[in-house]
Parts: structure tokens; C-alpha cells; sequence
């Protein structure tokens, strides 16, 4: 829960403990008995009792405060199937940003997220449980520095991950993702284009793609742990292991990988081969999502955490709705150039 000086943590907890029966019991247990069956072979029934007066209370005030959850595939379980009515990675949850009829979008996720599904609703409520939920890489690049790759690389277009502030996506002719990069880049006029900020991402499109790559030098605090030594440790313990890896990933890392994809893409490359057991080389707990999904899979679990991510939890998802808070707001001025260049990449997709 974000804690700041008009509404400290006890007292939020105080309110939110007065309006709504979150003590552990029977009838949340009863209430949420179809979502736990989903998920009752990665979260034990004693954790369960503890999440289900949050998802219960969850799932009743959205309908009451018109609001639609988006949570992205790194949202630990008890969200990612409890709560959440969009789920998906980055562009998946940036298109159907474009589709909601409620009012009131809440965003899982960290906050370049909340911004985009503001940049495509600008006339919505969108709410971030906690503010504080950043990203590496969107922390490590400014509108400044894209002007400045532009300076020294005339005429190239800039393509920025959706990773980024809106600040940035305004500064740039084009977003994309890790799933759909190569696809954005090798339409851009011209022999060389210019990637931002993940430079292991664009390290791995200017192996794929036509044309000439040159990046911004940043990094995902999550993939770039992972080593390709790690990896090999894998399949030395684990004979037979299925190894799939994010693009932020190291290139060599990628190189020891039997795929390469998006969160979704690595998803639906489980759903489709079924491996007897599989390491996805990304963030913790998506593993723990798909395996809900997918319990005749064995699952090796690296676990690099993301602790941006794992700021949003059920209780501030709660308090978010509960109290309107945090309302994400991205400056006029950057609203038509930032949400161009994300609707360039959702038409270039489609």
C-alpha cells in the first residue's frame, strides 16, 4: 500500500477494515471456491484463506465503481487470476486499453504501464495501486537523450519500447514491444534505425532484422541477471529441460535458448508444446501463472524478482479502489504525440 503523509499505512488499513469483511472465513473461502480451484495447486489453501476476502471485496466494488483491472503477466497469482480482467504483456494490455467501456481502469502492473493506458484514454479514471512502481529501463532514458541519438544518427527513426515515460514515447516516431520489435523496426524507412532504452532487446532485433541497429545502452534489472552459464546450469540439472527466454535477455543467453519471445509469446509456446518441464528465463511469477494453467508441466523456477512489480498487492488494489488513489496524470502537452506513436505500433501490428 503507498503510504504518504494525508493517509498513512495503519490508518488506510483502519478504513479499509472498516468497510469491508476482510477477516479470514468460511463464506470467502465459499465466495472465491471457482477462483481458487484454478489456482489450488500453486497456492497453498492457508494462503488462500488470507487472499480471498481481498479478491472477494475486489471483485464486487469494481462493479460498483465501474472499473476493468489490467494486470500484466508478471502480477503474482492471487492477482493475476483472482482479480484481473485483462491480462496479458505489455502490447497485449496496451490494445485492449483502447477497448474498455468502464470508467475507471486500474493498472497491475508499474507505472509507464498506467501512463500508456492513460495516453489511450486520456478521458478515463486510470489508477496505479502503488505510484512507486517503476521500471529500470523507463528510469534510464529522457526526451533529452533521444533528441541527442537523433543528433547523431540524421534521419534514422526512433523506435522506443513501450518501457518507457511518456515523456520519451512522445519524443519518438514509433513504439513497439519485445513481441512485435523486428516486425516495428523493419518498417522504418531508411537503413538504420534507432532503438531505445533496452540495448540487449535491440542487440537481439539487429540479429533478426534488415536493418542497421544502434541502441541506447539500458537494461531490464530482471533479465539482465541471467547469465548463459546459469542457463547451462539448468540443463545440466535438469536433463531434458525446455529453456525459453525474454529478449531483454543477454544475447548469449538467448543463444543457449530453445525460444526467444514475448511474456505472451513464451506463454502460448508452453500452451502449444507442453514440455515435460521448462525454465522460462524471465520474471518469477509468471511461471507461477502459466503452471495454474498447465499443472502437467514442471516448471524450473530461476526467480529474478522484480521488485517494482511486486509492489502492487491485493490490499492496495483494494485501497486503490476503495479511495480513488493513485490517479495516474500525464501532461497535456505529450498526450497526442505519446499516444501516435504507440497507435502507429498497435496499426502496424493489426
Amino acid at each position: 500500500m503507498f503510504i504518504n503523509a494525508d493517509m498513512p499505512i495503519k490508518a488506510a488499513r483502519a478504513e479499509l477494515e472498516a468497510a469491508y469483511d476482510l477477516e479470514p472465513s468460511a463464506a470467502a473461502m465459499k465466495d472465491t471456491a471457482d477462483i481458487y480451484e484454478r489456482v489450488r495447486h500453486i497456492i497453498p489453501e492457508p494462503d488462500w484463506m488470507l487472499h480471498a476476502p481481498y479478491v472477494r471485496a475486489i471483485n464486487r466494488l469494481k462493479k460498483e465503481k465501474d472499473a476493468v483491472i489490467l494486470a500484466h503477466n508478471y502480477m503474482t497469482p492471487e492477482i493475476f487470476h483472482g482479480v484481473a480482467d485483462v491480462s496479458g504483456d505489455s502490447l497485449q494490455l496496451a490494445i485492449e486499453a483502447t477497448k474498455v467501456d468502464q470508467q475507471t481502469i486500474v493498472q497491475c502492473g508499474v507505472h509507464f504501464m498506467a501512463e500508456t493506458s492513460k495516453i489511450l484514454n486520456p478521458e478515463k479514471t486510470v489508477l496505479i495501486p502503488d505510484a512507486r512502481a517503476g521500471c529500470s529501463l523507463a528510469s534510464s532514458i529522457t526526451a533529452a537523450d533521444v533528441e541527442a541519438l537523433r543528433r547523431q544518427h540524421p534521419g534514422a527513426k526512433v523506435v522506443s519500447y513501450v518501457n518507457t515515460t511518456a515523456e520519451v514515447k512522445a519524443a519518438s516516431d514509433i513504439c513497439c514491444t519485445s513481441a512485435n520489435a523486428v516486425q516495428v523496426v523493419d518498417a522504418q524507412p531508411g537503413d538504420t534505425v534507432i532503438m531505445t532504452p533496452d540495448g540487449y532487446l535491440a542487440q537481439n532485433v539487429a540479429r533478426l532484422s534488415r536493418k542497421r541497429v544502434v541502441w541506447w545502452d539500458g537494461a531490464c534489472i530482471v533479465h539482465e541477471r541471467f547469465t548463459a552459464e546459469e542457463i547451462r546450469a539448468f540443463r545440466e540439472d535438469n536433463p531434458g529441460v525446455a529453456v525459453i527466454a525474454h529478449p531483454e535477455c543477454r544475447p548469449e543467453v538467448v543463444a543457449e535458448a530453445d525460444f526467444t519471445g514475448s511474456t505472451s509469446g513464451m506463454i502460448a509456446w508452453v500452451r502449444r508444446h507442453k514440455p515435460a518441464k521448462v525454465v522460462m528465463v524471465t520474471e518469477c511469477s509468471m511461471s507461477d501463472n502459466v503452471a495454474a494453467e498447465l499443472p502437467e508441466v514442471e516448471f524450473v523456477r530461476p526467480c529474478n524478482i522484480c521488485p517494482h512489480m511486486k509492489r502492487i498487492t491485493l490490499e492496495n488494489i483494494l485501497w486503490s479502489l476503495h479511495s480513488g488513489t493513485e490517479e495516474v496524470a500525464v501532461p497535456e502537452h505529450l498526450i497526442e504525440p505519446a499516444r501516435r506513436a504507440v497507435e502507429r505500433m498497435i496499426a502496424l501490428t493489426a
